[in-house]
């Protein structure tokens, strides 16, 4: 050895990019692949003349800010919401009444248009309600998830 020359170091770090390569390929084949390992099973079904399942007919009943009253986008008052509701039971037994009410509504308004059609002996009620929003409050900003 002579001075002035340093002895030889080998390189121990990885080379990465052959790693990437391939799993950019793998990445490319799955992306290909996938679509096409959800496929139905592929059966002829048989005809029938007779249908006997029958839409689900929904009725929607709507409270809006001022308290007036919609049945299926048409404007009704309460005193016929109860008939109305009736005629459309006694067409359809299984009928299903979905509520929609503006959050201003205050409880007893809602409460009392869901007497009246549990009144005109509908079983099958439900609430319509908007997704939720999630909001940030200013207190778990910076707060660890």
């Amino acid at each position: 050895m002579t001075t002035g020359s340093r002895p030889r170091q080998f390189l121990s770090e990885i080379n990465v990019i052959p790693l990437v390569d391939v799993v950019l390929v793998l990445l490319v084949i799955f992306m290909v692949t996938a679509p096409m390992l959800h496929r139905g099973l592929d059966i002829k079904l048989p005809t029938s003349v007779a249908n006997n399942i029958k839409a689900e007919e929904r009725l929607i009943v709507t409270i809006q800010k001022d308290h007036s009253l919609s049945l299926a986008n048409d404007p009704i008052s309460l005193i016929d919401l109860r008939t109305k509701l009736q005629e459309a039971r006694s067409s359809n037994p299984l009928v299903s009444v979905y509520l929609r009410a503006d959050q201003t509504v205050p409880y007893g308004t809602v409460v009392q248009i869901m007497d009246e059609v549990k009144g005109a002996k509908i079983e099958r009620l439900g609430m319509v309600t908007g997704p939720k929003i999630e909001t940030i409050k200013a207190d778990n900003i910076g707060a660890a998830p």
